[in-house]
Formats: C-alpha cells, sequence, structure tokens
C-alpha cells in the first residue's frame, strides 16, 4: 500500500522533468517529508486550461487533496479510505472507473515509507500471545535518485451544501494506484532486514518510469484495455530500501532528518 510518503521537490525541480508548462505560484506547498492522508499534495496532470478555447490540454502541477471523493458521493467524510486504488482492479470499481478512464495524474515523491513486523512476530500477534510489537519504519526510493513517480488518479466533488462561488465549493482529490510487491532482490538492500520488497509489505505503490508519462497523462486515452496496459509494474531491481527512525510514525514529525538512513533497525523493533 501507500499511507505515507515523503515529497520534498518543490515547481522548479518538477517543472523541467516532467515538461511542466502551468503552475500556479499560490500553490507551492513546503518540503514535506511525512505525507499522510488527508494532506494536500502536488500532482501532475494533462488538462485543458479554462477560457483557453481549442488549446488543448496542458500539462499542470497542481495541488490537491491526498484521499479520492468520488463525484457522486454524498460527502467527502469517506476520503482517508481512498487513498489507494489497486491497479488490478481500478478499471472495474465503481469509485475510481471514471477517474481511471478521463482523470489520471502522476504524484511525485521522493519515496515511500513503510512498516515491517517480523515474521514469527506476526503470527505470535494473531494468536494473540504477545502484545503488538513496534514496528521498524523503511524507505522505499529509487536507487539513482529519481523522482518517484506513483501512478495516480483525480476526482471532482461539488458540496452542495455551499454557494457556487465558495472557495470550498469544489473538492478536486486523488489517490496512489498500487501493485504487487516485488518479490525479486532489492537494487541496494539493508545489511540486515528485508531483501526484498514484498519482504516489506505485499503491495507498493504503482511507480511509471518516464516512457510512460505521456500515454499515462494523456485524457484522450480512455480505452480500458489500452490503460491498462499502462499499469504493468516497472522493470525489477530499480529501487532501494533502508531503515529511517520510527520518528516517522508520528505524523506530527516531519523533517529531512526523517530520511536519515539508520546502521540497522532501532533497537526493540523487528524484521
Amino acid at each position: 500500500m501507500c499511507g505515507r510518503y515523503a515529497a520534498s521537490r518543490g515547481p522548479g525541480d518538477l517543472a523541467g522533468v516532467f515538461e511542466i508548462q502551468r503552475w500556479d505560484p499560490e500553490e507551492t506547498l513546503e518540503p514535506d517529508y511525512n505525507v499522510a492522508p488527508t494532506k494536500e499534495v502536488h500532482v501532475i496532470l494533462d488538462r485543458p486550461l479554462k477560457d483557453a478555447g481549442d488549446r488543448g490540454p496542458v500539462r499542470q502541477l497542481r495541488k490537491l487533496r491526498w484521499g479520492l471523493v468520488p463525484s457522486w458521493a454524498k460527502s467527502p467524510e469517506g476520503a482517508a479510505r481512498m487513498i489507494n486504488a489497486r491497479a488490478e482492479t481500478v478499471h472495474e470499481k465503481p469509485s475510481y472507473r471514471r477517474a481511471f478512464a478521463a482523470r489520471r495524474c502522476v504524484v511525485p515523491a521522493d519515496g515511500y515509507y513503510e512498516w515491517v513486523t517480523g515474521t514469527q512476530e506476526r503470527e505470535l500477534e494473531v494468536e494473540g500471545r504477545r502484545k503488538r510489537p513496534r514496528k521498524q519504519p523503511y524507505f522505499v526510493t529509487p536507487a539513482d535518485g529519481s523522482v518517484f513517480a506513483m501512478a495516480g488518479l483525480y476526482e471532482f466533488w461539488r458540496d452542495r451544501t455551499l454557494p457556487d462561488d465558495h472557495p470550498r465549493a469544489w473538492w478536486v482529490t486523488c489517490s496512489v494506484i498500487t501493485t504487487e510487491a516485488e518479490s525479486t532482490p532489492l537494487a541496494v538492500a539493508p545489511a540486515e532486514g528485508p531483501g526484498s520488497l514484498a519482504e516489506i509489505h505485499p503491495r507498493m505503490p504503482l511507480m511509471l518510469t518516464p516512457d510512460r508519462w505521456d500515454a499515462w497523462l494523456d485524457p484522450a486515452r480512455t480505452d480500458p484495455d489500452d490503460l491498462r496496459a499502462l499499469l504493468t509494474p516497472p522493470p525489477h531491481g530499480l529501487m532501494r530500501a533502508y531503515p529511517v527512525s520510527t520518528a516517522v510514525s508520528n505524523v506530527r514529525n516531519n523533517g529531512p532528518e526523517l530520511l536519515k538512513e539508520l546502521p540497522a533497525p532501532e533497537e526493540g523493533t523487528l524484521f
């Protein structure tokens, strides 16, 4: 899954990487090293500008809220549960299929966090023989230091309790697509701990390699079968993972120190 990630790159960093044509300085976000559900996040999308005539789609950097609210939802209360969409079923689930066909985006990140509990400890936990053990967080990021481009969807929701001119009349929200985690060896694995992403968690965000960005963002592509072909996981061996401080487990903690690699899992945590 993807329940927490880091995003430190600003518009200036992202503009050249994604060939962004338009962004509003008022939507600039500060670096966030502990992005949690319902926070505002940057996404890249291709969409015509308002009052631009027939100019066609323009690549934009936009500020959206993480946690998708379907257009038909009666309220936004379920947004915190809609942070991830499964690649295997996104084309058919009522909450996602319309966005999958027409409103796709890329969610840029440095990488994502995932928490690990040792296999034996998990079994004891299920049996109720041990208190819930302290989990060790790992940071997963491209081994070459490039942007982690997560496949995403976005949607518009109208709050009918507010007048048209109210700044909160429209919500624009997003979700990250996840896929089955790689079981092949990591490009760079920690000295002790998991040797593959699957050993950390069975799911992972779907990373889009640069050769798929244009096709994924193109709103003219609407055929589900054509789009599903873009959901193939990236080549193996692109990622590294390393243990980080358990401070990241508290959403109030936020700073570049959360990305600092630990030489070994923290005392009291397990693999």
